[in-house]
């Protein structure tokens, strides 16, 4: 009798209970009508009365393969990217969708086909985050229906032609090339502007430029292996002149 009861137990326990784990729920249907939403734990199902579904809700990812887009600047290129997300609504995600995980697989596709063309290659490779976000949003737009939150997109890889490349890196070179000479020609601008206001000051200051002329020789007298050459004014070449004249006529 004893081992009537427990095979009983057991035939009654995988007949009829079902376990539903922390990260699931189950959609409960009674006769093929939807009746509710299960917790985790065991759970009574009536076989061919009742079915039961169960529905991960943990954070799932799909990685959408290359797609080949034409830019808004008639560029080819290859993208791919990851999704992120989860079901808040169990009931919905079977009730409203046939195959959740295909449907956003393929919606994720034709917005991020969409998103990419509407964009040039420059705001691509520059703005992958803005445009991530914006592809995310239109898809967490489009399943709230389904009771599926998207939580986050990343674009993996944005592939352009191998002579694209090239032409690329040519043009960043010379764009490199370009703010050298501007600099360059900005700090001789700014030197030689320095340098009229400082001949102004000195000329504008009696005495200022035989100080600098001395500070300029002591600066090269300091280091021993420089050779200087003094080159003596004219006027001061007259003056010994006449000065040497004046003595030779008082000698006289």
């Amino acid at each position: 009798m004893l081992y009537l009861i427990i095979f009983g137990l057991i035939f009654f326990l995988l007949v009829f209970i079902r376990q539903i784990n922390q990260y699931q729920r189950g959609v409960m249907f009674t006769l093929g009508k939807f009746t509710g939403i299960k917790n985790p734990g065991w759970r009574l199902v009536v076989p061919i009365f009742q079915r039961m579904h169960k529905v991960d809700i943990r954070t799932k990812t799909v990685d959408v393969p290359d797609q080949e887009v034409i830019t808004k600047d008639n560029i080819p290129v290859s993208i791919n990217a990851v999704v992120y997300y989860s079901i808040v609504d169990a009931g919905k995600a079977i009730l409203e969708v046939e195959n959740f995980y295909y449907a956003i697989s393929q919606l994720a596709q034709t917005t991020m086909r969409n998103t990419i063309g509407e964009r040039t290659l420059d705001e691509i490779l520059q703005q992958r985050s803005e445009i991530a976000e914006k592809i995310k949003n239109e898809l967490d737009s489009y399943t709230d229906k389904w009771g599926i939150d998207v939580s986050r997109l990343e674009l993996k890889d944005v592939i352009i032609p191998d002579n694209l490349k090239r032409t690329i890196s040519k043009e960043a070179e010379a764009e490199r090339e370009k703010r050298a000479v501007i600099i360059k020609a900005q700090g001789d601008r700014e030197a030689a502007e320095n340098l009229a206001l400082a001949a102004q000051r000195l000329s504008e200051v009696p005495g200022a430029m035989h100080l600098r002329t001395l500070q300029a020789i002591n600066d090269l007298s300091s280091d021993q292996s420089n050779t200087t050459i003094w080159m003596v004014p004219t006027e001061v070449l007259r003056a010994v002149e006449g000065f040497s004249k004046k003595i030779n006529s008082e000698v006289d």
